[in-house]
């Protein structure tokens, strides 16, 4: 999990008007990918005027707010665009070293808010178009008033030890030698406490004891709350 003790990040859903033309952090999203800059063997934010996009196809752009002064701004290009030259797209997961955990942070919200409004053109409940509703992050039905804001899915992560042991697994779905602590989302109707005991269940067989909260983070893969646990080892 990542711990960032002081985060200069300030969220906001409305610009200021001189914003339009100042040097800003891009978040431009291509599916899962971030378009980002090249800098030697490392990638970089990108970083200027909207014209630093040049003619690639924006469909949706969204104000995230400002991260020391400087606003932070997503945008969604759709798939399959022509890249400018010395820019690429990279699979967020892989950047967490090159931008590091703040402008990684930032990113993950970048990535959960072009999702969901790609997701969320449309009311669920009587298919009209959504509008956006002023000064939130949210979009309202005209006809039947239905109010739709960015999900977050709540999920648990729990580290459980036996004396100087931890429990790690290995789902099929992870590249050979990876292994992790054990993890799931939350079923409705559950406690956080309820979920780490039918997850530990359900996925080794054994039980739990002396369960505590340690920290929480936001992990867009995807729109996750990811709750954080210890806990011993008490048998099976």
């Amino acid at each position: 999990m990542l711990f960032i003790p002081e985060q200069p990040f300030l969220p906001a859903v409305n610009p200021a008007p001189e914003d339009a033309h100042r040097e800003s952090l891009w978040f431009p999203f291509s599916g899962q990918t971030l378009l980002v800059g090249e800098s030697g063997e490392k990638a970089a934010l990108l970083s200027g005027t909207p014209r630093i996009l040049g003619d690639l196809p924006i469909r949706e752009q969204h104000f995230l707010g400002y991260l020391d002064g400087v606003p932070c701004i997503a945008a969604d290009l759709g798939e399959g665009a022509a890249l400018p030259p010395g820019m690429r797209l990279e699979n967020l997961r892989r950047l967490f070293e090159d931008i590091g955990p703040t402008h990684f942070i930032i990113a993950g919200r970048a990535l959960q808010v072009v999702q969901w409004s790609k997701d969320h053109h449309f009311c669920g409940r009587c298919a009209t178009p959504l509008a956006s509703l002023p000064g939130e992050r949210a979009r309202q039905c005209p006809a039947c008033k239905l109010v739709v804001y960015p999900r977050i899915a709540p999920a648990i992560i729990v580290g459980i030890r036996r004396g100087d042991q931890i429990l790690l697994a290995r789902s099929p779905r992870f590249p050979k030698g990876i292994y992790s602590v054990l993890a799931g989302f939350c079923e409705a109707g559950e406690s956080l406490e309820e979920t780490v005991h039918r997850e530990v269940w359900e996925e080794t067989g054994i039980r739990i004891a002396n369960l505590r909260y340690f920290s929480s983070q936001s992990w867009p893969f995807p729109n996750s709350l990811m709750i954080g646990f210890l806990a011993d080892y008490a048998g099976g």
